[in-house]
């Protein structure tokens, strides 16, 4: 059965062999306590490489036990952070998790060429998975926060990271919108011409696994009734389970409106690398972080 919800990630997970996180200068409360409450719930076994003291006094202040977590003393951001990516690179975790450290020393550990976790030619992109509780289904979309103006190479690498989410997710054929200001093939709107090459793609079996239309506005991707007045068919209008966006400021807004207009819970990472990577914001809650560990450990090979 596909995952509809968040939380049901959780019970999902629950029957697997745990992954290990291994966590990034995890010296702030709310990191520590993401990290511990996953733990608690049996979905990943957890490291944190930090400095001691700050992580045993954000344990205090969150009322965890610190035992219960494997602790790698590195107090200096850039080497912890280094050294975090240097054991997900070797196996000995799963998933990668941003600590307290600054999102460009955590992207720069990442996409080190020797040291990091890329592949020739891979490209990073952020996937999120909203549940917005006046929709049926999560929405699994991208890119809101890494690549500004993906070209058509990547949207078709933001594609395929969407589809293998939603797969992830129990979701045997997603159906992929990929999103603009009008439903036309306008020569001069490079999103509409973007998407109906994605669209053909998806036909001619050259993007796998999804069933892909595009372009659509936002409305027809998931009101059904806006599809419907406006005449647009397909498999996809009105029902979409993935949403690929033109450009980082229509998919930021997309998520930033969700989260805080409609009352939405999300999870987000980033795809591309070898393992997932937790890009969480160091303002988000304990409970974002939860789901988001839950998705790296989903997705984790």
């Amino acid at each position: 059965m596909p995952i509809t919800r968040l939380e049901q990630m959780i019970d999902a997970l629950k029957s697997r062999p745990r992954k290990r996180l291994i966590a990034a200068y995890a010296n702030d409360a709310h990191t520590v306590a993401a990290v511990s409450r996953a733990v608690e719930l049996g979905i990943v076994e957890g490291t944190l490489v930090g400095d001691r003291e700050k992580i045993a006094a954000a344990c205090k202040e969150a009322g965890i036990d610190p035992g219960r977590l494997a602790i790698v003393h590195e107090p200096d951001e850039g080497r912890a952070t280094a050294l975090a990516v240097a054991m997900v690179s070797s196996g000995e975790g799963q998933i990668l998790m941003k600590g307290l450290v600054s999102t460009d020393k955590y992207m720069r550990a990442i996409l080190d060429k020797e040291r990091g976790l890329m592949d020739p030619g891979a490209i990073l992109s952020h996937v999120s998975v909203i549940d917005n509780p006046r929709y049926h289904k999560l929405i699994v979309c991208g890119d809101v926060a890494v690549i500004p103006q993906p070209e058509l190479k990547e949207k078709i690498a933001i594609a395929q990271y969407l589809i293998r989410t939603a797969h992830a997710l129990g979701i045997e054929r997603p159906k992929l919108a990929v999103v603009a200001a009008s439903e036309q093939v306008l020569p001069k709107m490079q999103a509409c011409v973007d998407a109906a090459i994605l669209a053909k793609m998806a036909e001619r079996g050259q993007l796998k696994g999804a069933i892909v239309d595009g372009p659509l506005g936002l409305d027809a991707a998931i009101d059904s009734e806006a599809a419907k007045i406006k005449g647009i068919g397909g498999e996809v209008a009105g029902d979409a389970d993935c949403l690929l966006f033109a450009n980082i400021e229509a998919g930021n807004v997309f998520y930033k409106t969700n989260t805080k207009l409609a009352g939405a819970e999300l999870a987000a990472m980033v795809a591309g690398a070898r393992a997932p990577a937790i890009l969480s914001s160091r303002g988000d809650s304990v409970a974002t972080k939860t789901y988001s560990i839950a998705l790296g450990a989903l997705t984790a090979s």
